[in-house]
C-alpha cells in the first residue's frame, strides 16, 4: 500500500477560475487557476510532500481539488466556505509580455469569439488599498493550518491581502518552517503602506516581487532597482528577487554584497498567466536545497519556462523527466554577476 510522501512544503495563495485569451488568439475557458496552484506546479517539477492553503468559496468547482489532490498534492488545507465568491479571473495577452485584464467583452469581439456565458456579470476587481485591521472571507488564520502542516521545513506565500501576510510567518514558524518566501499583493505595494514594510519583511528568507509591483511602493523614493532591493534588505530580508517578465530577474544577495542578472529561459509561451508564482515555487524548492541563492533562481526560471508552455497549472508536471535539470545546466552559463 502506497503512503503519502513526508509533508516538507507549504504554500499558501489562492485560487482562480481562470478565463484567458492568449496572445495567439486562442481561448482557455473556466480552466484552475491562481497563484496557489502555479506556485505548486512550480514547485512540484523539483520536489514532493507540498501541502496547500487556501479559502475558497463553496461555489468552487470540487472536481478540481481532486484533480491537485490527485496529482500528489496535500489538499487539507484548503478550506471551502458556506459562501459563494466570484473567483474568476480574465486576462488577454496582446503579445506574450503585455496583459490586460479591463474590459473582456471588447477582447472577446476583437478576436469574433462569442462572449462565454460563465462570464456574464463579471466586472474586474477595482483596484484598492487593503486594510490593516480588517479581515476579508480569503484572509487565511490560524486554524486554516492542520496541525500537521507547521511540521513541514519551508513554506511560500503567494500575493495575498497584508493582514495574511503579517500574520502566517509568525504561524509558521511555531512549527519546523524556518525558510518563508513571500511574493506581495498588489493592493498594499503603495508609499501608504512603506513604514510598515520593515513588520511585514523582517525574518524573511526571501522577498521575490514583480519590477512594477516595487515601482508603486517606490514611488517617489527611487527608481534603481538596484537601489530598491538595498532598501527592501534594510527591512531585514537578507535576499531580494525583482522579477521583470521576459527580462529575467535581478537577485540581491544582501549579508554577501552579491547581485546577479538571471535571464528568463527562453520558450514560446502559451499562456503566460502564473509563469510568476511558478517561479516562486521553483525559487523554493532550490533555496532549501542549498541555500544559494543563485541556485534558487536558476530552479524558478526553469520552473516559469515550462510552466508558462502549457495552458494548465499543472502541464510541466508532465513534461520529460530529465528536462528541467537540462534547463537549468543550459540558463546556468547565462547568469551575470554586477
Amino acid at each position: 500500500m502506497s503512503t503519502a510522501p513526508v509533508l516538507r512544503y507549504i504554500i499558501a495563495g489562492q485560487l482562480r477560475r481562470n478565463f484567458i485569451l492568449n496572445h495567439q488568439g486562442r481561448a482557455f475557458l473556466d480552466v484552475p487557476g491562481g497563484s496557489l496552484l502555479y506556485a505548486a506546479a512550480g514547485l512540484a517539477i523539483w520536489e514532493s510532500g507540498i501541502g496547500l492553503i487556501a479559502r475558497v468559496g463553496e461555489n468552487f468547482p470540487q472536481e478540481w481539488l481532486a484533480q491537485a489532490a490527485a496529482r500528489g498534492f496535500d489538499t487539507r488545507g484548503i478550506r471551502t466556505l458556506t459562501q459563494e465568491i466570484d473567483h474568476r479571473y480574465f486576462a488577454a495577452y496582446p503579445d506574450p509580455d503585455t496583459r490586460s485584464t479591463d474590459n473582456p467583452v471588447a477582447h472577446f469581439a476583437r478576436l469574433g469569439m462569442p462572449f462565454p456565458k460563465a462570464l456574464l456579470g463579471y466586472t474586474p476587481p477595482v483596484p484598492q488599498l487593503d486594510s490593516r485591521l480588517r479581515p476579508g472571507p480569503l484572509t487565511l488564520r490560524q486554524n486554516d493550518f492542520p496541525t500537521d502542516y507547521l511540521d513541514a521545513t519551508a513554506a511560500h506565500l503567494c500575493p495575498m491581502d497584508f493582514l495574511s501576510h503579517t500574520l502566517l510567518p509568525s504561524i509558521l514558524r511555531q512549527g519546523q518552517i524556518h525558510t518563508i518566501t513571500l511574493e506581495p499583493g498588489a493592493n498594499y505595494m503603495n508609499p501608504v503602506f512603506w513604514d510598515d514594510m520593515p513588520v511585514l519583511m523582517n525574518g524573511l528568507s526571501a522577498f521575490i516581487c514583480s519590477e512594477t509591483r516595487l515601482n508603486g511602493l517606490f514611488q517617489g523614493r527611487s527608481t534603481d532597482l538596484w537601489e530598491m532591493a538595498a532598501a527592501l534588505a534594510g527591512c531585514g530580508c537578507d535576499l531580494i528577487v525583482i522579477q521583470r517578465g521576459s527580462q529575467g530577474q535581478y537577485v540581491y544577495h544582501h549579508s554577501a554584497r552579491a547581485r546577479w542578472i538571471v535571464p528568463a529561459y527562453p520558450v514560446q509561451p502559451l499562456d503566460p498567466t502564473g509563469a510568476g508564482d511558478a517561479f516562486c515555487g521553483g525559487f523554493l524548492a532550490g533555496l532549501r536545497a542549498s541555500y544559494d541563492p543563485l541556485y534558487a533562481a536558476l530552479t524558478g526560471s526553469i520552473s516559469a519556462s515550462m510552466v508558462m508552455e502549457g495552458a494548465h497549472p499543472f502541464y510541466a508536471l508532465d513534461s520529460l523527466p530529465g528536462l528541467a535539470q537540462a534547463r537549468l545546466e543550459a540558463l546556468r552559463d547565462r547568469v551575470r554577476r554586477v
